[in-house]
């Protein structure tokens, strides 16, 4: 069996100190050039970091834990844009599915506990829970959509939810649409605080009248829920969705039952997911900017891991226009 290549075997390759190697070997420090020529060596010789080493020698493991709930389809490109932007840092992703449930979520918690993750950006279920706290105070954990209430120390990246309901909902008023149907997640975001709540207020304000329906995050399990709003004789003219993968279970139950979207429904989606804009007709539907909370998120962690104190941006979504809405017929 041909030996391990070593740290000492690129440094020694490279004409450079073990340190220096390092550095450039992660990206951390040195010029373009010689990063790059450190990367094609590392390639070259066959070189890969050895973790348990790293750890040793470290206390970190380079690890960082993601969790979402990756039924929804916009939660599963933010966590592939989040591991493939921790991999840019030297970091290395271990993807959990929380899939909606805060009893699936405390046991990824403990999962990233016994791994020893050196951080863990999360898109948490339940953000108020006390199992948070589990994870050492000397972890980085950034939490996306919703501030981690009952552990200090964490970082956030927040988002304008009452911006978004707020722009979505006048959308439809301004088209004339006064009987509107809410398709909600089955769990709220933010306990204390469900998404049907603050809707059902802003609807108030708008003169419309709000039919909430609560659905799984998975689009094949919300089409029955979907299906089921739409059977109501008294029916809605629109349908608001606080995700995208709910939108599209609406495009399919609509079709089912023979409603045309939006010629007899319109239908407004949250998220921008990249289907919105291939789906026929092109779902109107709020758009974040998924760039720059990756960014946000990541840099973050990074910063709490050298110790800096956590910023909370919030970011506010977009209202983009497709062809899923129109007046009411």
């Amino acid at each position: 069996m041909p030996r391990r290549r070593t740290l000492q075997d690129l440094a020694d390759a490279a004409g450079l100190s073990l340190a220096a190697t390092s550095y450039a070997l992660r990206g951390v420090r040195g010029s373009p050039g010689t990063i790059r020529r450190v990367r094609q060596l590392a390639n070259e010789l066959g070189y890969t970091v050895d973790p348990i080493a790293r750890a040793l020698a470290s206390g970190r493991t380079g690890s960082v834990g993601v969790s979402g709930s990756l039924r929804d389809l916009w939660q599963q490109d933010l966590s592939v844009m989040l591991t493939q932007a921790l991999r840019r840092h030297g970091r290395y992703a271990t993807i959990a599915d929380a899939d909606a449930d805060p009893s699936q979520e405390r046991l990824i918690v403990e999962q990233f506990v016994a791994q020893r993750v050196d951080g863990a950006v999360v898109s948490p279920v339940d953000p108020s829970a006390a199992y948070w706290r589990l994870l050492d105070p000397a972890v980085a954990v950034v939490a996306i959509g919703d501030a981690l209430t009952s552990r200090p120390g964490t970082g956030s990246v927040l988002f304008d939810n009452r911006w978004g309901v707020q722009t979505a909902l006048a959308h439809l008023a301004s088209l004339g649409h006064r009987r509107v149907g809410l398709l909600a997640p089955a769990l709220p975001s933010t306990p204390g605080r469900p998404a049907e709540v603050l809707a059902v207020e802003v609807a108030a304000t708008l003169g419309l009248k709000l039919v909430p329906f609560s659905a799984p995050a998975a689009t094949t399990e919300a089409v029955t829920v979907a299906a089921g709003l739409l059977s109501d004789p008294d029916r809605v003219t629109a349908v608001f969705c606080l995700s995208d993968s709910l939108a599209f279970a609406v495009y399919q139950a609509a079709r089912d039952a023979g409603v045309g979207v939006p010629a007899d429904l319109s239908v407004i989606g949250y998220d921008d997911h990249q289907l919105a804009a291939l789906v026929n007709p092109g779902l109107t539907t709020m758009a974040w900017d998924e760039d720059a909370i990756v960014e946000a998120a990541v840099s973050q962690l990074i910063g709490l891991l050298a110790d800096e104190t956590p910023q909370s941006p919030v970011f506010r979504p977009e209202l983009i226009l497709r062809a899923s809405t129109t007046h009411p017929s």
